[in-house]
């Protein structure tokens, strides 16, 4: 069964084509990214999978499931890792994933799992308005794991992250979590080497559809310019 089926997609802001005619097809278990300027239609993309926009055009399947009808039963086994952190900031980074766990029905033993795998233990009561930018990333990373979920939405994953934090998180949302995996990337090199499948997207519409063996760095980098 593929984990993702796009038929036609389009999404549109006013009279802004966001997203036109995009699609693909993709097994469980692999990692499609997706690659483009801002602007491109790569948030709304991911938005679109993570059941927050409908679709004004085309057909959408994820993980068997049709969208938007049967978004219900599929938001569970989706974990979303937006650009900016859906983090309350008066809360902290424990109440933040405590909440979390509630709405799933998941132990408050797997928070404590999460903070210490990410070393955050020691500032979890904290704010999170009082943390790092990158502390900030990997309380947003515990929350997109927190429930298990079957399918990764991740939205420049990595960014403000260090060497040691990237080394703690990769386990967590890389390529050895063993999730199917939807990204969204700027980095030509370290995109390509995540991938299975490749997407460039150019003003809403797919430019750039194949294998991540049969693309180059220069393919990639020709949709920035």
């Amino acid at each position: 069964m593929a984990a993702l089926e796009l038929d036609g997609l389009a999404r549109h802001f006013g009279e802004r084509e966001a997203l036109s005619d995009v699609s693909l097809s993709m097994e469980a278990g692999r990692t499609l990214v997706v690659f483009g300027p801002n602007g491109a239609g790569k948030s709304t993309l991911l938005r679109i999978l993570a059941t927050l926009l409908r679709p004004h055009a085309g057909t959408l399947s994820v993980l068997g499931r049709s969208l938007p009808q049967e978004a219900w039963g599929v938001r569970g086994q989706i974990g979303l890792l937006a650009h900016e952190p859906m983090l309350y900031r008066e809360l902290s980074a424990r109440e933040n994933l405590r909440f979390h766990a509630r709405l799933h029905g998941v132990q408050e033993a797997r928070v404590e799992e999460l903070l210490e795998r990410l070393s955050m233990s020691h500032r979890a009561r904290e704010p999170v308005r009082t943390l790092s930018r990158g502390m900030v990333q990997r309380v947003a990373i515990a929350q997109s794991v927190l429930h298990d979920p079957e399918l990764l939405l991740l939205d420049e994953p990595y960014a403000n992250l260090d060497p040691a934090a990237i080394e703690l998180a990769e386990p967590l949302i890389g390529t050895s979590a063993g999730r199917t995996r939807v990204i969204c990337s700027h980095d030509p090199a370290g995109g390509l080497a995540e991938a299975d499948l490749v997407l460039g997207l150019r003003a809403g519409r797919s430019v750039l559809l194949r294998g991540a063996e049969d693309v180059g760095l220069g393919e990639i980098t020709e949709l920035y310019r």
